[in-house]
């Protein structure tokens, strides 16, 4: 088998992504804006996607492409798409759930590789069990303070959205398929409060935050209205309308996801 590039090689995906490979005994070179991060023994190009210059001297002899978007807008993906069609045969793209629904920056990148003649597997995961983490300092003092305690979702390990891309990119069978990615269970918010909780040593309790006063926070942390708005939105249609857990990583794997209780005591570390 050829070689395998990973872009996105130090994050929450990509670096699951490149050490199983490793492990596997395959070719992989990992493209990273900090090589220094890649923690696998593995091939290192530094790169960005958004210098899709750099990216040229990293597809050389690559055949397949785990193809991570770092941000919200398509920006130059048109110019990277094309640089992997150039050089590669199949991608693997880190979609979303919805990513052919709605007019997003996932479903414009989605139509790009569609268009591009690669050879192509979309992977939409729902929501991450590693967002989560985000509440850290909160868990810490025992009480969450979020809005919309009963927004139910199925969230998934980051390690079986890895798991899913290696099995994709080293088996036949998945071109032209899209698979809507989960974890196994459905939990509230503040079910998920309570888990990470008792995985962790403590006894951690929700508090529902008034939603304007949790707009003005996030708009401190994010600074971009549109995607603090799309947030509130998105956790307020999942108390009328939860996300459904899908069985996509049992059929393709062959054994269950990893339940979120499963990742939270694997994160314990890092709520302490």
């Amino acid at each position: 088998m050829s070689k395998i590039l990973v872009t996105g090689a130090t994050g929450n995906v990509g670096s699951h992504v490149v050490s199983q490979l490793a492990g596997a005994g395959l070719e992989v070179r990992a493209f990273a804006r900090r090589p220094e991060r890649v923690r696998a023994a593995v091939e290192v190009v530094q790169g960005d996607l958004y210098e899709p210059e750099t990216l040229e001297p990293a597809l050389k002899d690559v055949e397949s492409v785990f193809l991570l978007w770092p941000g919200f807008t398509t920006g130059n993906a048109a110019e990277v798409v094309a640089a992997v069609a150039r050089h590669a045969r199949r991608v693997v793209y880190l979609s979303a759930l919805g990513g052919d629904g709605a007019p997003s920056h996932y479903a414009e990148i989605e139509e790009l590789i569609r268009r591009s003649g690669l050879g192509w597997t979309f992977l939409r995961p729902g929501g991450f069990a590693a967002n989560t983490l985000g509440w850290a300092g909160q868990i810490r003092q025992g009480v969450v303070r979020w809005p919309y305690g009963e927004a139910s979702r199925a969230l998934i390990h980051e390690r079986d959205i890895a798991s899913v891309a290696v099995h994709v990119l080293t088996s036949a069978g998945h071109n032209g398929a899209a698979y809507a990615l989960t974890g196994p269970e459905e939990l509230t918010q503040a079910e998920q409060a309570r888990v990470i909780g008792e995985a962790t040593g403590r006894a951690v309790r929700w508090e529902e935050q008034p939603v304007e006063e949790a707009r003005e926070r996030l708009m401190a942390a994010w600074g971009e209205p549109a995607f603090v708005e799309g947030a509130l939105t998105t956790w307020e249609s999942f108390v009328t309308r939860p996300e459904r857990a899908t069985d996509t990583v049992e059929r393709l794997l062959g054994r269950p996801a990893l339940t979120f209780r499963q990742w939270a005591e694997d994160h314990a570390a890092d709520f302490a």
